[in-house]
């Protein structure tokens, strides 16, 4: 790699919209779905956003291409430095195979950088004896089946494979080998790998030393996916972090989980962690059930009476309600379906602090279960728009090109459509955890974006139906339908629209929803913003934020939130005067 590649400016990348083509306001009109105005749309269209698409800022490396990087970046070494390959290998290893760092160090201090990595200015020459001893076995040999390192030091070539293979078979630490005289620490390069192990540990050598070359490289990762091996060269401070490798796996390079934009690492994090931690079974256990008076063991009542028995070994019989022992409960305190005493020392405020407790974890969980049920339901609609897509790719495609008696090339309107429907899919899923982490007492904010989140995810279904069920039509027909022209201008028109709907949607996101200013109360995005952002209006020519929001955002408490505050832990919501979670007794910070 060359040494200019190794820094990046940021501020001289282009810019990245991860979506492309189309313009930046909405191509809605007021009338509805078919009055779009879809006259200029042709299959010219995919041509553009294909090559929009190609304007990468990383490299897919196979096998092929990782050994032709390695082997290039080792020749430029050695050509410069006036040193063998062997000694350039050892030194770009050394230096996390940057060729510009090699360089920098080698010309300021090349004295100690050679006594860093274990390469001697002079080659140290055998013994000029008929028979060497081997430092190892103290055999005498033949001064013909001696090697040494750039040392000097003499073992026989038995010796050298047992301790090559050794360290071979130890792992990739081998990298790393030097001469097995204790007091040297001169470097065993890869030409005496190859003049000394055999084959198999030769193959396995050559294997660590093309992963070090892309796992120590801060410019290079592997693909995550299971299974696949090939790499990814990232231009670093070029904006999107969003890869899609050749295996169809698109993740994110800064924190190699799956693709995520618009959301940042650190929020997809925290909403990873959640969904596998206990949190949730605590407030679940909170919100659902009771301790036993006696052994404190959780006990959930789904059905039946208030007559409550424990489990062995405790078996303590008691009243649901006021959890007092049942042998003091009968007719006379309300019979089996009622508590004359829970009543009347609830009305009294008895039960205020436990009641409010389990209300808060109970909403607390309902929050979550909103909208992590929708992140899982995109997720699960992106898999099947995937199996669809591929279908449509295998064979699907070209029986359409016989019954409408167009060729395939004019039909790559189709994919693009499914291309579109997969990725709006992956963003509207990250909107949830985005919304579920954004701050409840930011109202302006949270209702312009559950106003965008909605215009997005409506344009989604509109896009998904024609796509699927009215694509239909046409794959069962007989013969060349008159009105699949129309079609086509619709679904066209359509994938344009809901990809700038998305475009609106991830410019807010990413910056942080910025069109909004402060407000101090339930107030409501201004008109100007709005405009701004979407540059048009909704098929009513109204804001629709106030008919979104119970669909995408999360459900409403009725609880002041400037008097409450979040717990880090389970997300229970507490009040301001209480210094630790009143559901998991976490401390506020």
């Amino acid at each position: 790699m060359d040494s200019e590649d190794d820094m990046h400016d940021a501020n001289d990348s282009a810019d990245d919209d991860f979506y492309s083509g189309g313009e930046a306001g909405l191509a809605a009109s007021d009338d509805g779905d078919a009055d779009y105005d879809f006259a200029d749309h042709d299959s010219d269209d995919s041509g553009e956003l294909l090559s929009h698409r190609q304007q990468q800022n990383y490299s897919i490396l196979g096998d092929v291409d990782i050994k032709q990087r390695q082997e290039d970046d080792i020749n430029r070494v050695s050509t410069v430095l006036s040193i063998s390959k062997s000694e350039a290998c050892v030194l770009l290893r050394n230096y996390n195979w940057s060729v510009s760092k090699v360089h920098d160090e080698w010309f300021a201090d090349e004295e100690r950088v050679r006594k860093v990595v274990g390469l001697p200015e002079k080659q140290v020459e055998l013994p000029n004896d008929r028979e060497v001893t081997c430092g190892i076995c103290f055999e005498s040999c033949p001064r013909g089946t001696m090697s040494a390192a750039a040392c000097g030091h003499p073992f026989c070539s038995t010796c050298w494979r047992g301790y090559i293979s050794t360290a071979i078979n130890d792992g990739p630490g081998c990298l790393m080998l030097r001469c097995p005289d204790p007091s040297c620490a001169a470097a065993v390069g890869q030409d005496m790998i190859n003049a000394l192990a055999d084959d198999e540990d030769k193959e396995k050598y050559g294997r660590y030393l093309r992963r070090s070359y892309i796992e120590d490289n801060r410019k290079t990762k592997w693909c995550p996916a299971p299974g696949c091996e090939y790499a990814v060269e990232f231009v670093m401070g070029s904006g999107s972090y969003d890869v899609n490798c050749n295996c169809s796996y698109g993740f994110c390079w800064n924190c190699t989980e799956e693709a995520h934009r618009p959301v940042d690492c650190a929020t997809v994090s925290k909403w990873i962690l959640k969904n596998s931690a206990e949190s949730e079974n605590m407030n679940w256990i909170l919100a659902n059930s009771k301790p036993c008076p006696k052994c404190k063991r959780p006990i959930e009542k789904n059905q039946g009476c208030m007559h409550i028995t424990c489990t062995p070994p405790c078996k303590f019989e008691f009243c649901w309600l006021c959890l007092g022992p049942w042998s003091e409960h009968g007719e006379r305190t309300g019979g089996f379906y009622a508590c004359n005493r829970y009543e009347s020392a609830r009305q009294e405020g008895a039960y205020d602090e436990s009641e409010r407790r389990r209300e808060m974890a109970k909403n607390s969980l309902e929050r979550y279960t909103h909208y992590y049920e929708r992140w899982a339901a995109n997720q699960s609609s992106r898999q099947k728009a995937l199996g669809d897509l591929q279908g449509l790719q295998n064979d699907k495609l070209e029986k359409l090109s016989d019954i409408q008696s167009q060729p395939e090339s004019q039909l790559k309107f189709i994919i693009e459509a499914w291309l579109q429907i997969v990725e709006c899919r992956r963003v509207l899923k990250w909107t949830y955890a985005y919304g579920f982490y954004l701050p409840e007492h930011e109202h302006a904010k949270r209702q312009f974006f559950e106003y965008l989140q909605g215009e997005a995810e409506s344009g989604l279904e509109r896009l998904h139906q024609c796509a699927e069920k009215e694509l239909q039509v046409y794959l069962e027909a007989e013969s060349p339908s008159k009105d699949f022209n129309d079609f086509r201008t619709k679904l066209a028109g359509l994938t344009s629209v809901t990809r700038n709907y998305f475009e609106n949607l991830v410019r807010a996101l990413e910056t942080g929803l910025n069109d909004v200013g402060p407000s101090t109360s339930h107030g409501t995005c201004s008109k100007s913003a709005t405009s701004k952002s979407l540059g048009g209006k909704s098929k009513s020519g109204k804001n629709r934020a106030s008919s979104t929001s119970s669909k995408s955002g999360g459900p409403n408490r009725g609880v002041d939130d400037s008097n409450i505050w979040t717990c880090d832990h389970c997300t229970c919501a507490n009040p301001k005067s209480a210094k630790a979670c009143q559901a998991c007794d976490h401390k506020h910070r």
